[in-house]
């Protein structure tokens, strides 16, 4: 849909609509602060300047803000901290963002249901924090947990490091609450421990990235505190033998609590960021965590075995929780990290990062990532790999420099061949950070004709004239 052009009589009016809903702090409209709305973390994706920013604070004023454009007929584009990786919360030219980070308080948390009622602005570590002074645990933990919202988080059904034991954020939605695009409130899931009437409406909503309606309140699962953790590294010659000790470790029925991979680019770019003695000679490093209690010694030692027999050139275990600490904050750096290596790789800071998320099946870690470095050959561009090896996520961080159009081609070439080989390899578009604005051509040939269709149609059904976050996912 095209972006809105209100003439000037009309625009007024809808600004005062808001004001008076919402008062006159909660509606930006200085070109200065509207800036900062244009876009998430995903470079070289599209980004317009929108008409004004709303703050609601309430359901019944994000209610209004939606009323408010839908009388008008001007987009609305639903943003929580800007995190995202894929353009998802990128702003049209003329779209009202309706940011929900002033929504940020903890609800509820109930320790006998083993659930957390929160608003969409909840950062992550906030309720992470919140819930282990009760003894309970949230699992999901993006990479940007420490800043995205618990909003954010269910738009995009982020993941984190603890998937490859316990999954990614719709496992652990039981409800919702949701603002349609007709201004209506609706409430789906539940938060008893089972339940299974009706259609799973909650399930929809998580990971449509605003574009079926603005999630206003989130109801989700607990955990109660896992054992502290045992943590080892092994180190390995090639990306493709440590994708290999992957898949070795799964057919070996094995189940670490984390498994990631970070190859030497991200090594070298970790240690220059914020040295801590990382083996930057290595080629490829998983880091393996087990939180088993009293089998986690035993586990441990079996995953390191496996790593051997898979052509480990070193194998080590943290020594202590200070050191475990430090290995995973190590893994936490990797996209920071990147983003100043990519700015120091091209001269003026120009550097810049097209980052993929593809998933494969383990069993195809091996080839896509053998895949990942004869693409990058081809292209002649620096491509970084990291990622959530245990479920075959992977992040290939392609550099480019932004004022050379010919790097740029050939990082879009680049990220087109990743994407393609991650689906011939039975794999997807993404494993995490969603669709956004990266990848809607990808996600359409993932899913096919008769998904786009019945994609499109439930589009249709929530959202008739189209005006909730346009232009993304499909």
């Amino acid at each position: 849909m095209a972006a809105s052009s209100l003439p000037d009589d009309l625009l007024d009016d809808l600004l005062d609509d808001l004001r008076d809903a919402l008062g006159p702090d909660a509606v930006l409209t200085d070109p200065d602060l509207l800036r900062a709305y244009e876009r998430d973390e995903a470079d070289l994706c599209a980004a317009g300047t929108p008409l004004a920013v709303t703050r609601p604070r309430s359901t019944d004023e994000v209610a209004a803000v939606v009323r408010a454009a839908g009388r008008y007929g001007v987009p609305v584009v639903p943003q929580g901290a800007r995190t995202g990786l894929a353009g998802a919360a990128n702003a049209i030219d003329g779209a009202l963002v309706l940011s929900t980070t002033a929504m940020d308080a903890i609800l509820e948390i109930d320790p006998v249901s083993r659930i957390a009622r929160v608003q969409p602005g909840v950062i992550n570590a906030t309720l992470s924090a919140a819930v282990t002074q009760q003894g309970l645990w949230y699992p999901p933990d993006p990479g940007s947990w420490e800043s995205s919202t618990i909003g954010g988080n269910v738009a995009t059904n982020a993941g984190g490091m603890c998937c490859v034991k316990y999954g990614v954020t719709s496992e652990y939605v039981l409800g919702l609450e949701v603002v349609l695009a007709s201004g209506e409130v609706l409430r789906t899931g539940r938060r008893t421990a089972k339940g299974v009437a009706g259609y799973d409406l909650t399930r929809l909503f998580v990971g449509s990235e605003g574009t079926l309606g603005v999630i206003t309140e989130v109801t989700v699962a607990l955990r109660p505190a896992p054992a502290e953790s045992l943590t080892l590294v092994a180190v390995f010659g090639s990306t493709a033998t440590a994708g290999e000790a992957v898949a070795r470790i799964a057919a070996q029925g094995l189940s670490p609590s984390l498994l990631e991979l970070l190859d030497r680019t991200h090594l070298v770019a970790i240690e220059a960021y914020r040295p801590m003695g990382l083996r930057t000679d290595a080629e490829a490093l998983l880091l393996a965590a087990v939180d088993t209690g009293l089998r986690a010694a035993a586990d441990l030692a079996d995953l390191a075995a496996v790593c051997e027999a898979a052509g480990a050139e070193e194998v080590y275990a943290a020594t202590d929780a200070v050191e475990a600490a430090a290995l995973l904050q190590a893994r936490r750096l990797a996209h920071p990290a990147m983003e100043r290596y990519a700015a120091e790789t091209y001269p003026g800071g120009n550097g810049g990062l097209i980052i993929d998320d593809l998933a494969v099946p383990r069993g195809a870690l091996a080839a896509l990532l053998d895949g990942v470095a004869r693409i990058a050959a081809e292209c002649e561009v620096p491509i970084g790999v990291v990622g959530h090896a245990g479920d075959g996520n992977m992040h290939p961080n392609i550099v480019v420099d932004r004022a050379d159009p010919a790097s740029l081609e050939r990082g879009r070439r680049a990220f087109d061949e990743i994407m393609r080989l991650g689906l011939d390899l039975g794999g997807t578009c993404t494993g995490e950070h969603g669709v956004g604005l990266l990848k809607r051509d990808w996600l359409a040939r993932e899913i096919g004709p008769v998904g786009v269709r019945v994609h499109q149609a439930i589009k249709a059904a929530l959202d008739p004239a189209g005006l909730l976050n346009p232009g993304k996912v499909l």
